[in-house]
């Protein structure tokens, strides 16, 4: 049964620069992502995978097309109203984790909240909770110097789920990980997808990382070549 949109773009373009030295980086494409899924974006650098990340995450606006998310145009929104956006829907984890190096890792994993304006002893909760969920309670007050590549991670994860997104996406998150260490992280992403519901769009380069994934998605010069649905690792 087809799951309802939560993403939708219908002839979206981006093109970079003006004249001679414009970049079409995104050559209208069309995209629907259903409720629930795990979509693996894939593909050689520059071929429009990160931007159509950063568009979906609202970090940037397309050229032309249009973006429907849950239903909501989202082309039509002012800077004010998209950012609302990322801070109640969307969760970000990213390659180089983007901790503040000063501060606890339940400081981190507080922060999203702080901009939500979420009282301190709820937010607090919530970010315990998410550290919880990711296996680092007992670190909650330790830097991220204190922490290992994978620890630094699972705390940007705890962070990216404490405000409860609609959709985490994530780019490249096992990128400066070893094996090891990014089996544990893609386990946790396919527990959030299948047992709360999470729907999460990866980039990736790597084919091990994307067979966790539902759906694949491949870009070549700024459009998608291949739309796969092949099942999820178990």
């Amino acid at each position: 049964m087809l799951k309802p949109a939560l993403i939708e773009f219908s002839g979206v373009a981006k093109i970079y620069g003006q004249g001679q030295a414009a970049m079409q980086a995104l050559k209208r494409i069309d995209l629907r992502i259903g409720e629930g899924e795990f979509v693996a974006m894939m593909g050689p650098s520059g071929s429009g995978k990160s931007t159509c990340l950063n568009i979906l995450g609202c970090l940037d606006t397309p050229t032309r097309g249009g973006y429907r998310f849950d239903g909501v145009a989202v082309e039509q929104l002012s800077r004010n109203q998209r950012a609302a956006l990322r801070r109640h829907y969307l969760g970000f984890i990213f390659q180089g984790f983007n901790l503040l190096s000063r501060t606890s890792a339940l400081e981190n994993v507080e922060l999203p909240l702080v901009y939500r304006k979420i009282h301190t002893k709820i937010r607090r909760q919530r970010a315990m909770e998410a550290l919880a969920t990711v296996g680092l309670e007992r670190w909650a007050h330790h830097t991220p110097a204190e922490l290992s590549g994978g620890q630094q991670q699972r705390v940007a994860i705890a962070r990216a789920i404490a405000g409860r997104p609609k959709i985490l996406l994530a780019d490249e998150p096992t990128g400066n990980l070893d094996s090891v260490r990014s089996r544990e992280i893609m386990e946790m992403l396919l527990s959030f997808n299948r047992r709360k519901g999470i729907t999460i769009v990866m980039v990736t380069h790597e084919e091990e990382m994307a067979a966790y994934a539902g759906r694949r998605l491949h870009f070549q010069d700024g459009r998608i070549t291949g739309d796969s649905n092949r099942g999820a690792a178990s």
